[in-house]
């Protein structure tokens, strides 16, 4: 049996305020077609499937539309919800969709309950495990005492592993879950899943599987052999500007997992970081490859420009990042270092040149005549 492993699509997400829904379309649409063009049997959906717990109808629409994609295409859906999905709103009409080849996981109550799908060598059992609360879900599951999400996962996958033995120890399986493994490296994009730092879960808890398909760190890795993460089909921070996007193609044999191999995704749009001034960001060769990038840059003028954000777009008109930091300026030296040895006067003239530029003499004098009222006035209450 043939799957792709694919997760964290976040369909409805903005990138610094930029709507990403027709970059998502497309990269889904990219993942139907490698389904049609490998003869996938499975497609496995590892949780977030959309950015917010109520999503927008056009993120309802392009999501629905990538699934029907993914069915035409000839391949059989498992999905679970993530951190990011309101279960009761993904699994909305979930028995229904089952009919029609949509597998949807979103309660408690479906943990060692699986898909059962069939090749030449026999059944594969799918078990989904939706994201997992610890306070929410501990007492259905029989772990009144759980406080961490390695406690709830592993009463979860005690289920599915039970499961597998009451019908048969050498049964092919596969889990889908959205967790924290321990080893995984995450990114500046994944929305913290605990409090406390009590999120993540060993490796162990998953074993029993011949497969195990993660979802909710958003850079592809491979934490076993059989338990990896494929990663968000789209770059949602410059922090994974350098990652290599793609799916997992999963083949099952008649004793277990044969290979995994990864099939990239194309680059709907890059993302760049360029540092200079203002000046050498509109004029610099060296920056032709940016100019159809998403662009954060940080500036080093001596002075802040004036609207340099509409400028930069002239030239990079996805800019959607902006940062001003003063050459030579130390940014991990602690404010009361910098203003150590000055009077109040020279750090509100420090202040106004950061912010505006250099303030006129009669501003100054302003601002020590306000000093010298406030001064008089705390002289007068003792």
């Amino acid at each position: 049996m043939r799957i792709l492993h694919t997760s964290d699509w976040h369909i409805g997400r903005t990138f610094h305020g930029v709507d990403l829904l027709a970059d998502q379309e497309s990269v889904l649409e990219e993942i139907a077609g490698i389904v049609s063009r490998e003869h996938v049997d499975a497609v496995v959906l590892a949780g977030d499937v959309y950015d917010r717990s109520v999503p927008g109808a056009e993120a309802v629409r392009a999501c629905n539309r990538a699934l029907v994609a993914l069915r035409e295409a000839g391949a059989t859906i498992i999905a679970t919800s993530g951190n990011h999905d309101s279960p009761a709103r993904l699994g909305a009409g979930a028995d229904f969709a089952a009919a029609g080849g949509l597998h949807l996981f979103t309660t408690v109550g479906g943990v060692g309950h699986p898909v059962v799908l069939d090749d030449e060598h026999g059944p594969v059992r799918f078990y989904g495990v939706p994201y997992l609360e610890p306070d929410v879900c501990r007492s259905e599951l029989g772990v009144p005492a759980a406080r961490t999400h390695e406690d709830v996962l592993t009463a979860a996958m005690e289920r599915v592993r039970a499961d597998i033995a009451a019908v048969d120890p050498g049964t092919r399986s596969v889990v889908v879950a959205h967790a924290f493994v321990v080893g995984g490296d995450a990114t500046d994009s994944e929305r913290s899943i605990s409090v406390g730092g009590v999120e993540t879960v060993p490796a162990a808890a998953f074993e029993g599987v011949d497969y195990a398909a993660l979802g909710h760190l958003h850079s592809p890795q491979e934490i076993r052999s059989w338990l990896r993460y494929s990663g968000s089909p789209l770059p949602y921070s410059f922090g994974e500007r350098s990652d290599a996007k793609g799916v997992w193609i999963v083949d099952l044999g008649a004793e277990g997992l044969e290979s995994v191999r990864k099939v990239p995704l194309t680059s709907v749009r890059g993302l760049s970081r360029l540092t200079g001034t203002l000046q050498d960001l509109l004029d610099g060769a060296e920056h032709a490859d940016a100019e159809q990038d998403y662009v954060s840059a940080l500036l080093v003028d001596e002075r802040r420009p004036q609207d340099p954000m509409r400028r930069l777009r002239e030239r990079f008109p996805h800019a959607v990042h902006l940062e001003w930091e003063r050459p030579g300026g130390n940014p991990e030296l602690r404010y009361r270092e910098r203003v150590r040895g000055r009077d109040d006067t020279q750090i509100v003239r420090a202040f106004l040149d950061d912010v505006r530029g250099e303030p006129t003499d009669e501003e100054m004098s302003l601002v020590s005549e306000a000093f010298a009222a406030v001064t008089a006035e705390k002289e007068g209450e003792r």
